[in-house]
């Protein structure tokens, strides 16, 4: 299992604490230094079953540099979101949780990670 952080955010480490409370096995990923890919994004989006407007924090400043909200939400804009999120990993939601068993979650509530976990029992 592999989770996606950014240290200074409170649902990030209230998503450690309940994995590390849970005594999880886990990977850390800091995704503002560690920047995924657009492929990354494609893969996670894939296992999230959502689109890349869907994990995209619109309130950032740099979103509304971009003129985010009025960016079309369809699949010809699809890599246009994608390339955004790359550029730009403060825009992607967070936590994100990759379990083993190929689904993800982004986990923002104490019920998310615990669903995240169900999917890393054998």
């Amino acid at each position: 299992m592999e989770i996606w952080i950014n240290p200074a955010c409170s649902k990030c480490r209230s998503a450690i604490s309940l994995l590390d409370a849970e005594g999880a096995e886990y990977t850390v990923r800091r995704y503002l230094e560690d920047v995924p890919s657009e492929d990354e994004i494609r893969a996670v989006l894939e296992r999230l079953n959502l689109e890349p407007w869907d994990i995209t924090r619109t309130g950032e400043a740099v979103a509304k540099e971009l003129g985010l909200k009025d960016w079309p939400r369809d699949e010809n804009s699809r890599d246009r979101w994608i390339a955004a999120l790359s550029g730009h990993p403060k825009l992607i939601q967070r936590p994100i949780i990759t379990a083993d068993d190929g689904t993800a979650l982004v986990a923002r509530s104490e019920d998310a990670v615990r669903e995240a976990l169900s999917h890393n029992k054998d």
